[in-house]
């Protein structure tokens, strides 16, 4: 395994983050604690540190998986978890004010059975609330002990930018990591998000790395899918499957299979030519946690590179609500 610094952070993370959105009970795809358990223990063999889950997944159950099975190496992994989303029927049940942050860090971190969290991250922008109040807040959690480093994930770059001005104002903690959509078949965050990350020595650890397994050479061309995922799962059928998406996906499968390799191994490898930090890389088996960790191992050529971008063509900016 390889260990990167998280953006300017001295925080060490695994050159893969395990996502844990698949650990639940609300969608017939997901794994109960039992199934997980085998996950996670051959991700910590493979010297995986570094997990992502949220308070919203299966309403708080993946961080219920997440801090039983971690409980016993809590000191030796880093625990990244989201606030933003819905959490139940009242008018204060979601967002980023400081009323919702300290109810729901408080319930995170009972459900993670742990005293705090190494990444506390807003999972989308909040245009109801003013960003000094959520970074204010997000501030006194570092302060109390109760969040290490904080980070957000996919918004405008202007709004990204405006939160690490205000951060910079204020004196107040900074984003240290960007959790954007991007994967080869989603590169519009190619624009400004990432030139912005890169620019401030933001940690950059996007979602999706294998467009929710579109890129895994699963599904065919001219076939109807029927897997779990895609019954169940309406952002995989809204996002992919256009025809230039499967130009990429060949292009995918012609480079992975003259390096003897799965394609999702070059769709993780690709990512890392274009600096990310950490794929969060989510996973329903053991197999799957291997192919990621093995994907440090592949090496492209910038020809390679050329091959698998060529294809792309722009799409509507998606991922930001």
């Amino acid at each position: 395994m390889e260990y990167v610094n998280l953006g300017r952070a001295g925080v060490k993370v695994s050159r893969i983050c395990l996502g844990c959105m698949s650990f639940g009970n609300s969608a017939e795809w997901m794994l109960e604690i039992d199934e997980v358990r085998p996950i996670i223990r051959k991700a910590l063999d493979l010297g995986i540190n570094f997990f992502d889950t949220a308070n919203v997944y299966s309403r708080g159950r993946s961080e219920k998986i997440v801090g039983e099975l971690l409980k016993d190496y809590r000191k030796d992994v880093v625990i990244a978890t989201k606030v933003y989303g819905k959490m139940g029927e009242g008018p204060n049940d979601r967002g980023l004010s400081r009323l919702h942050i300290l109810r729901q860090i408080e319930g995170s971190l009972e459900r993670l059975r742990t005293d705090y969290v190494d990444l506390y991250q807003i999972h989308r922008w909040d245009y109801e609330t003013p960003i000094e109040e959520t970074l204010r807040t997000l501030d006194d959690l570092v302060h109390q002990g109760k969040v290490r480093y904080i980070g957000a994930s996919s918004m405008w770059a202007w709004q990204f930018a405006k939160a690490l001005w205000t951060s910079e104002r204020l004196g107040l903690e900074r984003f240290v990591s960007m959790q954007n959509h991007y994967n080869l078949c989603y590169r519009e965050e190619e624009r400004e998000m990432i030139p912005l990350c890169k620019e401030e020595g933001i940690a950059i650890i996007p979602w999706s790395p294998l467009a929710r397994g579109f890129l895994t050479g699963k599904y065919k061309r001219g076939e109807e899918p029927d897997s779990a995922r895609y019954r169940s799962d309406r952002w995989l059928k809204e996002r992919f499957f256009r025809p230039e998406d499967w130009d990429v996906l060949d292009a995918l499968l012609e480079v992975a299979a003259e390096k003897g390799v799965p394609p999702a191994e070059v769709a993780l490898a690709w990512l890392f030519e274009k600096g990310v930090t950490a794929p969060i890389v989510g996973v329903t088996k053991v197999e799957h946690v291997e192919q990621a960790v093995e994907s440090l191992e592949v090496r492209l050529t910038p020809d390679d590179v050329r091959r698998l971008e060529e294809p792309y063509k722009p799409h509507p900016v998606i991922g930001h609500t």
